[in-house]
């Protein structure tokens, strides 16, 4: 039996650890919190982030990182990106040799502006090889309630893929696909949390369906724009990492990132929007880390600008709004 040890006990991390125990793995959930870690090992839900939502009784949880990566093949990471870098190296002694490390991370890291298997492999001294992501369009509720839905398994080993595909594949209610683009299938879901924000402010002011529809196609212009220079395949964009993860995103009140935007957009300051927000809008930290990879690389990145002085540099939604509709006029498809 394949065993796995999920690190990170919130909506999105508690679901993918329920999605490998359902498909007949044996997992393990690590959390920080003894009372949380507890009251999950005890009734078997985890009421903090989804409440009313039985959990297997086969998934195990604790506090103890060395318990949970005792013989784990696969060890999943899904804590907030800004943080992968300090808590990976307090758990790195323990991880199996040759376990697979994978990211359900949808950030960019500060100041590096390293993707999060970038930070992974640095961090835990690993080839590409062992180092897989998973992204698309996951609101975790929904597949928490069963709903069915769909994602991508990426690793620069096909055959790595192919191995995390099946043991997290549970018809007919979860179903991954693989692709070996590591850089596009990352860069789509952190990118996507930008736009988000950007959505979600445009709804917040009151605007309509043409707006958000203008942001999310004007947003996964500027994703495959920083992803072609990156080197990722621009195919990645139209799929379910890319386009999929961002229109659920964008579209969804379950999307913390949109709803955060929203907050914005209705007047809010951000230390408001903050002490409002229960859970992490990555989106929120990475758009600075965004635009510096974006600067680095010469690639335009106007939404993402825009969303960076209004979350960080006191800009106005109006302001940002006239910046960008009073941009020079250019073809749709420039800089692709």
């Amino acid at each position: 039996m394949t065993r796995a040890a999920v690190f990170g006990p919130g909506s999105w991390g508690t679901t993918f650890a329920m999605i490998l125990a359902e498909a007949g793995n044996e997992v393990t959930l690590w959390g920080r919190r003894p009372e949380q870690m507890e009251a999950i090992e005890r009734t078997h839900e985890n009421a903090d982030y989804l409440p009313g939502i039985p959990l297997p009784p086969s998934l195990r949880a604790t506090t103890d990182p060395e318990r949970a990566l005792d013989g784990a093949d696969f060890v999943v990471l899904c804590v907030p990106s800004q943080t992968l870098r300090p808590n990976l190296a307090a758990w790195r002694e323990h991880i199996p040799r040759g376990a697979v490390l994978v990211s359900l991370m949808k950030g960019i890291e500060l100041g590096t502006t390293k993707r999060m298997s970038e930070v992974i492999r640095e961090v835990a001294e690993v080839p590409e090889e062992r180092v897989a992501v998973v992204s698309g369009p996951n609101l975790a509720k929904e597949i928490a309630q069963r709903q069915p839905a769909a994602t991508v398994v990426a690793c620069a080993d096909e055959s790595v893929a192919e191995k995390l595909q099946a043991i997290c594949h549970l018809p007919p209610w979860f179903r991954p696909y693989t692709n070996p683009d590591v850089v596009g299938v990352e860069l789509g879901g952190a990118v996507k949390n930008v736009i988000a924000l950007a959505v979600g402010v445009s709804a917040g002011m009151g605007m309509g369906d043409n707006v958000s529809a203008m942001l999310i196609t004007r947003g996964l212009a500027e994703m495959q724009r920083l992803g072609v220079a990156l080197g990722a395949d621009p195919h990645t964009f139209a799929g379910l990492a890319g386009m999929g993860d961002l229109v659920a995103t964008c579209n969804s009140p379950l999307s913390r990132n949109r709803t955060f935007g929203e907050n914005l957009g209705r007047g809010m300051t951000l230390a408001e929007v903050v002490a409002a927000t229960r859970q992490t809008a990555e989106g929120v930290k990475s758009c600075e880390s965004v635009l510096a990879l974006a600067r680095k690389h010469d690639v335009e990145m106007p939404i993402t600008e825009v969303v960076v002085g209004v979350v960080h540099d006191g800009m106005s939604p109006a302001e940002a709004g006239m910046l960008l509709m009073s941009r020079s006029p250019k073809p749709e498809r420039y800089g692709v």
